[in-house]
């Protein structure tokens, strides 16, 4: 996935705020749908020779015991954060889910190091990221992302509404 991940944390956090007045639990979503894109600043500093969905940042066993240990920590420690947290842990999981669409991804790492892929986007152009725009899976990109603007632009007349009245 190339632009949807932001849009679909805003829908994850959408969810969750509807569920939880937890703070902070939209940012945690926002933050968590990107995280495991940071790893691009290392693959770039790094002449980009491996994938960055290879490293751990991209490992959802990694994260799932991330995840178990800092939800168990919280929900004993600051109980209030849990759905916060949550949050977190379930944007940086739909992060992963997504990729895995058009991009393989390294599921039972390090245990195994087979890649999972829905569906493989050919280098159809000498650019990758145009093959990957006009690959049938942008358009679930565009679908995530007017869903995201629909969403936030009836939020804010909701929330307009009641500041006027």
């Amino acid at each position: 996935m190339l632009i949807a991940h932001l849009p679909a944390g805003y829908l994850l956090g959408s969810a969750a705020r509807q569920r939880s007045a937890a703070p902070g639990i939209m940012t945690a979503a926002l933050i968590g749908s990107v995280l495991p894109d940071f790893d691009m600043v290392y693959f770039f500093l790094t002449g980009g020779k491996v994938h960055h969905h290879d490293y751990v940042s991209h490992w959802p066993l990694f994260w799932l015991g991330f995840a178990a240990t800092a939800l168990s920590a919280i929900s004993r420690l600051a109980p209030d954060w849990l759905p916060t947290v949550a949050a977190f842990f379930a944007a940086v999981t739909l992060h992963m889910i997504m990729d895995t669409v058009a991009a393989p991804m390294l599921w039972l790492a390090p245990f195994d190091w087979s890649k999972f892929e829905l569906t493989t986007v050919p280098a159809t152009y000498s650019n990758w990221i145009v093959s990957f725009m006009l690959h049938w899976t942008f358009v679930l990109e565009l679908l995530i992302c007017v869903t995201a603007l629909i969403v936030a632009v009836c939020r804010n007349r909701r929330v307009g509404g009641r500041q006027q009245a």
